[in-house]
């Protein structure tokens, strides 16, 4: 991936850090550049929104090859975008431990759509799951019998909040940067940010502070050794 960096005139750590920043935090691209500038880097705002939409799907791609197994519990859910005028329905896929599977933003959430999103997943993921969790949607219901006909299926609002609260992050920026403008562009974002979020959000409340500390730091290590281009990690 090194070679990938040939022509830039900017350090790959300068770059990782910037979207680091972005996907991680609820930062807008002006704010890192006043944090940047405040350390001596003269960077527009522009230069590095087009590094979190080139180096951020490229530091996802990297972070889905570690050796990862998620839990054997999946929560569905899918909450609606309004883009240019138009609502689109995000679907999202979590484990039972807050680790995004998949995400798409579709135009629907009928049986099509649904059945969709889960082929997408099981392919991502190789295996079926043990239990499968949704609220009272039909169409999930309908898709579930099709693609995962072995999975045990539980629909109650109640069940599904971690999948709910999965959503945060995504209405977070879509309020930080005053909606979202390009359907394309939206699921790329989104795609970079679940992945990064995986990787680097560790949950202060399911750990003690000695061991956050510690689980962050080997989060930063892995973050560096993808963005100097060193991937045969495990």
């Amino acid at each position: 991936m090194s070679e990938l960096y040939k022509g830039y005139r900017h350090p790959k750590a300068l770059i990782g850090y910037a979207v680091r920043l972005y996907l991680r935090y609820c930062l807008s691209y002006r704010d890192i550049q006043e944090i940047l500038l405040e350390r001596g880097i003269d960077i527009t705002y522009e230069t590095i929104r087009t590094w979190v939409y080139k180096w951020g799907s490229i530091y996802a791609q990297h972070i889905r090859k570690r050796k990862r197994t998620f839990n054997d519990k999946w929560h569905i859910d899918e909450v609606y975008l309004k883009i240019n005028g138009q609502f689109y329905y995000l679907w999202r896929l979590v484990d039972a431990d807050g680790l995004e599977i998949e995400i798409l933003l579709q135009k629907r959430r009928n049986a099509k759509a649904a059945r969709r999103f889960l082929l997408k997943a099981l392919k991502r993921v190789g295996v079926p799951t043990r239990v499968l969790i949704a609220d009272k949607l039909k169409s999930t219901r309908s898709a579930r019998r099709d693609v995962l006909p072995t999975s045990e299926f539980r629909a109650h609002k109640g069940l599904n909040n971690i999948c709910e609260n999965s959503h945060q992050p995504t209405r977070n920026k879509e309020r930080q940067t005053r909606k979202f403008k390009d359907p394309c562009l939206t699921q790329k974002l989104l795609e970079s940010m679940g992945q990064i979020m995986n990787l680097m959000k560790i949950g202060r409340y399911k750990n003690t502070a000695k061991e956050y500390k510690n689980k962050f730091k080997q989060s930063i290590m892995i973050w560096n050794t993808i963005v100097n281009g060193h991937t045969n990690f495990t």
